[in-house]
């Protein structure tokens, strides 16, 4: 494939970014019913950062948040638009970008070994979890309601954290498969 520049990215880099961009949007699409339904971005996310590497994998992020922001309804329930990003639940959203650097910066430090992918995304659900409670709390309070933080963990947090746990898992295991099946060496 043709390279855009020695600094610019190949295609087929530009192609992986877009293919797990859309793999996000698919993953939002899918809801799963339970007590709280939850979706698979988080998955998506974290195997776009397991796979593609830190900076192809955040790339995808910010392609996938972008669309949304322009009015495509990429986002769970088949929404988009920059008010989607900005409202009450926004955050936890945008904590999905503030994961995805997180994780590339713990590749960047100390590599792609498996116990360092596993803390990193563990720890990236974690920040995810603390921007989006922090944004619900502020957000909620500013129009004029009052929510007490353990509310918010309770009805916001909580429901997810095993659902993500086996989301985490099951990035585990698929990674390693999916990047031979692209032909992505374990380097990128």
């Amino acid at each position: 494939m043709k390279e855009t520049g020695s600094r610019g990215m190949k295609t087929i880099d530009m192609t992986y970014v877009a293919l797990f961009s859309v793999l996000i949007v698919i993953c939002s699409w899918i809801s799963v019913p339970t007590a709280v339904p939850f979706t698979m971005q988080t998955f998506a996310v974290f195997l776009a950062v397991a796979v593609l590497g830190g900076k192809r994998g955040t790339l995808a992020v910010v392609l996938y948040l972008l669309m949304g922001a322009a009015g495509l309804p990429v986002f769970s329930g088949f929404m988009g638009g920059v008010g989607r990003l900005f409202d009450i639940t926004g955050g936890y959203m945008l904590g999905f970008l503030l994961a995805a650097l997180f994780m590339w910066l713990m590749e960047r430090i100390f590599g792609k070994r498996n116990v360092v992918l596993a803390l990193s995304m563990v720890i990236g659900i974690l920040i995810c979890y603390v921007f989006g409670t922090a944004w619900f709390v502020c957000f909620y309070g500013q129009s004029g309601g009052q929510t007490a933080v353990s509310t918010v963990l309770i009805t916001c947090v909580l429901p997810f954290v095993i659902p993500d746990a086996i989301k985490i898992c099951l990035v585990m295991v698929f990674r390693k498969r999916l990047a031979l099946v692209l032909k992505l060496d374990e380097n990128n």
